[in-house]
């Protein structure tokens, strides 16, 4: 009944995505190609779950 008020898993995981994807940037813009490379890691994981959402 009051479904419409549920937030939807996969813009949520997006919005998620995109925030990482701001930090990663500033990562590597800053030279700590270690952590961004943790944080493009993270965003793959967050990808694969959209994904698998979607199907």
């Amino acid at each position: 009944m009051f479904s419409f008020l549920k937030k939807d898993p996969i813009s949520n995981l997006e919005n998620k995505r995109k925030k990482l994807l701001e930090e990663a940037m500033h990562i590597q813009r800053s030279g700590d190609l270690k952590l961004y490379a943790v944080k493009m890691e993270a965003i793959d994981k967050l990808e694969k779950e959209i994904e698998a959402l979607r199907k």
